[in-house]
């Protein structure tokens, strides 16, 4: 039997404009070598990206919005 992952099985919806931006954001961020959740998001606060709230990324709200993104 062959395993493997669909990409969006957890996808209810189409991403919304933010959750591409963020995903592109993170993923620039992973290409700098980050990969520790203090670099993520020291790096995502580099960057034009905020969490929904408008203030600063934490490691907390990173890891809350992650989870209700479904990611």
């Amino acid at each position: 039997m062959t395993l493997y992952v669909e990409v969006h099985q957890t996808r209810t919806h189409e991403p919304t404009p933010y959750e591409h931006k963020l995903a592109a954001v993170l993923e620039e961020v992973y290409a700098t070598g980050a990969h520790t959740l203090p670099e993520l998001v020291r790096g995502l606060n580099e960057r034009t990206v905020y969490p929904p709230d408008g203030g600063a990324w934490t490691e907390e709200n990173f890891t809350a919005e992650i989870a209700r993104l479904g990611a």
